[in-house]
């Protein structure tokens, strides 16, 4: 996955502390079971029926309640404009639990139970290659924040939207940091799932395609108390820099052992991992100089100020991209649907998803303003809070990269790299 810090002049960070995450997403997770009809009323045509599909729990439960908020300030922003179409948005969420079993049995429900037409949300890989075949199957549209190269392969029906880059595309924006940043020996280090696998290796290949070599690349498996054995066999090649594709726990570990070592390199790694939190669980000195890189919200759309506005108004907080990739998917969804009719089937609101979005319209910014240039006639191009949405043959888009290093453990923006570069 702009609110980050650039030099001296600091924005609001996107992290989420602890007292604030107690604070904010466990009334999130309350709300998240329950069936939300956002000011739906009763007319002549039926509501169009929204899943929404979260971590709230789990890994992924930092990030799952600020993405459910964010779907419910999109729904309640099209409903307040009369709904999509004349269709009002209902919507059902669910837990995800970032669990593949339990993401099978929740999206099952609001398949088969809630009858939605669309589920969004989807944050972690397993849990959308999961659902995938599910919501393929029923013909629903499902839009997810998702970077395993597989969740194109697997879109055998284009019916799946990625609204974050591939690890494909990370694995290449992490060789592309090092190498502008004159490393010389990096090695990989990946948790065992098919997001990082994928990150791995797409680094090598990059870097290899380059014409340098990875010392050492580690695959290894998650839930572990200790790392020293892989740690060992990585920091035996002498790397300058270890592209380290983790989660918070693993990461924690491992970085805390690299750290008692006294082995001097430096680590790049994905923005979901090291951000603040993770200086508040190691420490200032540990952390210092890792780069973290993560897309990035569109902040200078008029998109995302007004969606930050109301974010900020309702947690009290900075929004993140996954927050902003959230709104993005039912707003594009919405124009969509305005643009396929109100009797449009999903597959016919999913042929619309693309030209809503695509170059060459008019640029809109909220979805009052492009319904009402598509009832003038006029071809629209939705610039979303998260990025552009130029969405690709397989459903894919590449929001730009910030390149980001812990400063006196502070989140401090370095560059930014177009997704096109990466």
């Amino acid at each position: 996955m702009r609110t980050a810090q650039k030099g001296t002049n600091m924005k609001p960070s996107t992290t989420l502390n602890r007292r604030q995450f107690v604070a904010t997403s466990v009334a999130m997770g309350t709300l998240a079971m329950l069936p939300w009809a956002a000011r739906a009323q009763s007319g002549a045509l039926a509501p169009f029926r929204l899943g929404a599909l979260n971590s709230i729990t789990g890994v992924g439960g930092p990030y799952g309640g600020a993405m459910l908020q964010s779907i419910r300030i999109a729904v309640d922003e099209v409903n307040e404009a009369g709904g999509a179409a004349g269709r009002k948005l209902a919507l059902y969420a669910e837990d995800d639990q970032t669990k593949p079993d339990a993401a099978v049995l929740a999206v099952k429900k609001l398949i088969e139970i809630n009858k939605v037409e669309a589920v969004v949300g989807i944050w972690p890989s397993a849990v959308g290659l999961a659902v995938m075949p599910i919501t393929n199957n029923a013909g629903v549209i499902m839009m997810n924040t998702c970077g395993a190269p597989e969740m194109q392969t697997e879109n055998k029906r284009g019916l799946a939207w990625m609204f974050q880059a591939s690890n494909a595309v990370f694995g290449k924006a992490f060789a592309e940091t090092a190498r502008r940043r004159g490393f010389k020996r990096p090695a990989v280090m990946a948790f065992n799932n098919s997001t990082f696998v994928g990150l791995a290796n797409y680094f090598r290949e990059t870097w290899e395609a380059g014409g340098g070599k990875v010392s050492e690349l580690i695959i290894y498996e998650p839930n572990q108390t200790t790392y020293r054995t892989e740690l060992s066999r990585v920091l035996a090649t002498k790397p300058d820099v270890i592209a380290l594709g983790s989660y918070r726990p693993d990461a924690t570990i491992l970085l805390k052992e690299w750290y008692q070592s006294g082995q001097d390199c430096k680590f790049i790694m994905p923005g979901w991992t090291a951000n603040e939190d993770l200086v508040k669980a190691l420490g200032k000195d540990a952390t210092e100089g890792i780069i973290s890189i993560s897309n990035v919200a569109a902040y200078d759309h008029p998109t995302y100020k007004s969606f930050a506005e109301r974010f900020r108004a309702k947690t009290r907080r900075e929004p993140d991209i996954f927050s902003a990739q959230s709104y993005d998917m039912v707003i594009a969804l919405a124009l969509a649907i305005e643009a396929a009719g109100a009797n449009a089937t999903p597959l016919e609101v999913n042929e619309r998803i693309k030209p809503v979005t695509g170059q060459g319209g008019q640029k809109v910014s909220s979805f009052a303003q492009g319904r009402d240039a598509l009832k003038a006639g006029q071809d629209i191009d939705y610039d979303g809070a998260s990025s552009g949405l130029q969405f690709g043959a397989k459903g894919e888009t590449v929001p730009d990269f910030g390149v980001f290093e812990i400063n006196q453990g502070k989140l401090v923006l370095k560059e930014t790299l177009p997704g096109s570069l990466a």
